[in-house]
């Protein structure tokens, strides 16, 4: 037997073995179907794919940080004492699941500024970094080298000089392309500075496809910010040749508590230091109404997906309407199955999505999944005013969302990722018509289609992608 068969027979060997593994790790049909197909037609590079990035490492390496998650959210609830708190009735089924799957507690007396550009949101958080007294804890995907990046890594060095707590947790594969000595020169200046899951080899394969998603700031416990925005000048001039339209919300009340005790989870997780000191949850006595808010966080290290299963509840209780914005849509099935269910049952289901977004295989995967809802009956939209890179949903005037949660397999099953819900219905209405303004300036998908045509050659680039697309 040649050099040449034998090499051969090895690898069939391996790529057995290997669709064997993608097999029995009971994952959704489609997916798993996906990995097989990969492995099998794709010499060599699928192998190598699937190693890095689909061999699922969560049940067995990240217990630990599940268990700290529970016992530091317990910690909390010395501190979390609320007067007069009210659940309406009618949204105590979601409040529930939120509080039996993630723990996370409802607070009330809250005051809500929405960011939509990267100008308010900087200035905003300039102020307030300058304002601080005790500590900034910043917990972001992306925070990069650039003059952007410079400015506020210069502010939070004149805050450490004197005598602000500051803690930094940018993540490891997010800020690949930024200088070691970018980060160092933080920590030289007295900020606390950790990189979530670094990725070295060996190890590289079983951390780089969990990535801290989570777009969270704290200060001093009476203001945090959530949103999709990162620290990255593109969030400010754009990307592309296209202006960025995003959304991060500044919040002050009671729900900072929830953001704080996020930001110190993730703080344990990647700097084993257990932060439950009463000073970093104030009281705050300035705010008295009785909008709610819960954050929940998710990842690979829970059980259940818990902001996904949030999403499902809210759309399947869905009575007037429904409007949800998300720069990728790639839903998995039970996402999928809801927004046509409510659709189909006469509830007003809108979709915002961009025209022209950052991933054009992403764009292409999300088409055929766009096609599938407008079918339904929901109403499909392209922004065409500049990259959107929001991710809201709004529902009947009564509940809103925004966070790091994208619409797609990613979000829902790999990263860690974090939201901000409200049951609210002034908080609502401004969602609701800062998302009509969007419309404003989006084109029928239905009219796109028409326009780049509906071929045979096109269906079937974008059901390939579509069967690529739970790898994504």
């Amino acid at each position: 037997m040649s050099w040449f068969n034998i090499i051969w027979l090895v690898y069939y060997v391996v790529v057995t073995v290997a669709i064997i593994h993608v097999v029995m790790d009971n994952r959704q049909p489609a997916k798993t179907m996906a990995w097989a197909l990969v492995i099998y037609f794709v010499p060599v590079v699928g192998i190598v794919f699937y190693l890095f990035f689909g061999i699922n490492h969560r049940k067995e390496r990240y217990i630990g940080e599940r268990s700290m998650n529970q016992l530091t959210k317990r910690s909390m609830l010395e501190f979390a004492e609320q007067q007069n708190l009210r659940l309406p009735d009618k949204h105590k089924s979601l409040i529930d699941l939120f509080i039996n799957q993630n723990l996370a507690l409802p607070f009330k007396d809250n005051l809500v500024d929405i960011c939509t550009d990267g100008y308010q949101f900087i200035s905003e958080l300039m102020e307030d970094i300058g304002r601080a007294k005790e500590h900034i804890h910043i917990d972001m995907y992306i925070f990069a080298e650039d003059p952007l990046g410079t400015m506020v890594a210069d502010a939070l060095i004149d805050k450490a000089s004197q005598g602000v707590e500051v803690r930094l947790i940018y993540d490891d594969v997010g800020c690949w392309n930024v200088h070691h000595r970018f980060f160092e020169r933080m920590r030289e200046a007295g900020i606390e500075v950790r990189s979530f899951m670094p990725v070295h080899f060996p190890s590289f394969t079983s951390k780089v496809n969990y990535r801290n998603h989570r777009k969270i700031i704290v200060i001093d416990g009476t203001v945090g910010y959530i949103g999709g925005m990162n620290i990255a000048q593109r969030y400010v001039k754009g990307t592309g040749g296209q202006p960025w339209r995003d959304t991060m919300l500044r919040v002050s009340g009671g729900g900072v508590h929830a953001l704080q005790r996020a930001f110190l989870v993730d703080w344990y997780f990647v700097d084993r230091t257990l932060l439950s000191d009463r000073k970093y949850y104030p009281r705050c006595e300035q705010i008295t109404n009785n909008c709610l808010a819960q954050v929940v966080t998710s990842g690979p290290t829970t059980p259940y997906p818990e902001i996904m299963q949030g999403y499902v509840r809210i759309i399947l209780g869905a009575r007037r309407y429904l409007y949800l914005e998300t720069p990728y849509f790639l839903p998995n099935e039970s996402v999928l199955f809801a927004l046509k269910t409510v659709a189909l049952a006469g509830v007003d289901v809108r979709v915002l999505c961009p025209r022209r977004s950052d991933a054009r295989f992403v764009e292409w995967a999300s088409r055929s999944y766009l096609r599938e809802i407008q079918e339904a009956g929901v109403k499909v939209s392209l922004y065409e005013s500049g990259f959107l890179h929001s991710k809201l949903l709004v529902c009947d005037d009564a509940i809103t969302t925004c966070g790091s949660t994208n619409l797609d397999f990613r979000s829902f099953e790999n990263n860690f990722e974090a939201n901000i819900f409200f049951f609210d219905e002034g908080v609502a209405l401004r969602m609701k018509n800062m998302f009509m303004r969007d419309l404003a300036q989006a084109v029928s998908f239905e009219d796109v289609c028409k326009q780049r045509g509906n071929g045979f050659f096109t269906r079937l680039w974008e059901s390939v992608t579509r069967m690529l697309s739970p790898l994504f």
